[in-house]
């Protein structure tokens, strides 16, 4: 059989991709639904597109809204390698309007070229995560704060990211640290480059009319976190309609309580604890964590709203004397309980956690 007509390996289904995301991501089933169906649309576009065959498939490229620590990164980055493709992550902070000082957004091509080993090939059916885009939102005091009225920073990057979202022909410069050389540069397709989005949009969470709030002794504080935020909603933010015509996919991620990060801490092939387990078991070193302590630790999190994020930070704090003598205590059993865990949190507000 020709190599050409060699058949070609069927794309993973909805389910399968989900099954796989639902073994890192704890908690947000609807996101990861809504996510497994447009990366599957995705795959089963860049399958057509290789076989040169003429297709319908428009890009489904997503926005995910969701609170600090919900699981936005977590889920891009885990979704990139479930697709095995070259994956990135950029602050949409960090450019500005085409011709100011700061970078183009054709950088965040070279960003996703870096990463793919300087392969167009490769670079064109990765995926760019594009965080704190609710940063980029419209400005309409530019006038007033000696800006002038270009939005350099904000409408500017919108409308620059038009025509990565929609799908063109770019040139991209080959060393990111100078991307003003216009001498080194290469072309790259961006129509299956798959885009996904993430803001918090947090002032949106408590918009909303007077009707549709919790009132009264025990009334659910979380149900607005639930509501859905329109586009509507969006554009009056101050992101461009035609910004959000190119992300068709928009997902809300809830907020996590107290039940999904005891699973985060705990579950994931790849969790905070396991983590723990392995550092000192390399030291000869036995640990255990009594239930109430990683409940200690999550109760600590929620109250200080860091969600899934702030895990780490905290339980790097908690740990840190034990990291430190370990080494050489070598062939012992060690048991984390709450008591030891409430002493180490103790004036724990005073020290900048790093989320």
């Amino acid at each position: 059989m020709e190599p050409s007509a060699r058949r070609e390996e069927a794309p993973l289904t909805p389910r399968e991709i989900y099954e796989r995301l639902d073994r890192y991501v704890i908690g947000q089933d609807a996101a990861k639904r809504a996510v497994a169906i447009a990366a599957h649309n995705h795959l089963k576009r860049v399958q057509a597109r290789r076989v040169r065959r003429q297709s319908l498939i428009k890009k489904s490229n997503i926005l995910l809204i969701g609170p600090t620590g919900s699981g936005k990164t977590h889920i891009a980055r885990n979704l990139a390698e479930i697709l095995h493709v070259p994956f990135t992550t950029v602050d949409a902070t960090e450019y500005t309007e085409a011709g100011y000082y700061g970078k183009d957004v054709e950088v965040m091509i070279s960003d996703l070229l870096l990463k793919a080993n300087h392969s167009v090939e490769d670079t064109q059916r990765g995926i760019i995560f594009v965080d704190e885009v609710d940063k980029i939102a419209r400005r309409s005091q530019g006038a007033r704060n000696g800006a002038g009225s270009r939005d350099i920073g904000g409408e500017g990057v919108q409308q620059g990211l038009l025509k990565l979202l929609e799908g063109r022909e770019v040139y991209v410069p080959l060393n990111v640290t100078q991307a003003w050389n216009k001498s080194d540069f290469v072309q790259v397709d961006t129509r299956d480059i798959l885009f996904i989005c993430a803001g918090t949009f947090s002032d949106l969470h408590d918009a909303g009319d007077e009707s549709s709030r919790p009132l009264g002794f025990g009334a659910d504080a979380t149900a607005r976190l639930q509501r859905r935020i329109s586009t509507r909603q969006l554009v009056e933010f101050g992101m461009l309609a035609e910004f959000l015509g190119r992300l068709p996919v928009v997902v809300q991620l809830e907020l996590l309580g107290e039940p999904e990060l005891m699973r985060v801490l705990t579950e994931p092939p790849d969790s905070i604890v396991r983590e723990f387990h392995e550092l000192l078991a390399m030291d000869d070193l036995e640990l255990d964590f009594d239930d109430a302590a990683l409940r200690e630790v999550v109760h600590y999190s929620v109250s200080r709203g860091l969600g899934a994020r702030g895990l780490r930070s905290i339980l790097e704090h908690v740990m840190a004397d034990v990291m430190f003598e370990a080494p050489e205590h070598r062939k012992r059993h060690l048991r984390v309980d709450a008591d030891y865990v409430r002493a180490r949190l103790k004036g724990l507000d005073a020290v900048q956690l790093n989320v």
